[in-house]
């Protein structure tokens, strides 16, 4: 799949993600850790892909069970910021060779 295709129909789903937290409530303006998942093939990889984005200070990378980097971002997470950020992580899993999994994070309904 080419990568606008692949922006598109991550575009679909994070949609969906905000869905499912408007109907929990949630205020999109409040900052909270939303956590991004890549997955890698292998451990090097892994390592490769979350020291990048350490170096670069694109959020907190972590390797987890060896071949999945999670990532923590502290943001807001209204649409124009949230999928900014995810199609980052989806642009980047293309050039990195790794698959980018999405995003989640818990419900802020209140200040």
């Amino acid at each position: 799949m080419n990568l606008v295709a692949e922006l598109m129909e991550v575009a679909a789903a994070d949609t969906d993600v905000l869905r499912s937290l408007d109907a929990s409530g949630d205020r999109f303006a409040l900052a909270r850790d939303v956590e991004f998942l890549l997955i890698a093939p292998d451990p090097e990889k892994a390592a490769i892909v979350a020291d990048f984005i350490n170096d670069f200070s694109y959020g907190i990378a972590v390797v987890q069970d060896n071949t999945q980097v999670l990532v923590t971002v502290h943001m807001p997470v209204e649409q124009s910021i949230v999928l900014c950020i995810s199609g980052f992580y989806t642009a980047l899993a293309s050039q990195f060779g790794v698959e980018y999994d999405g995003w989640g994070c818990v419900a802020q309904a209140q200040a």
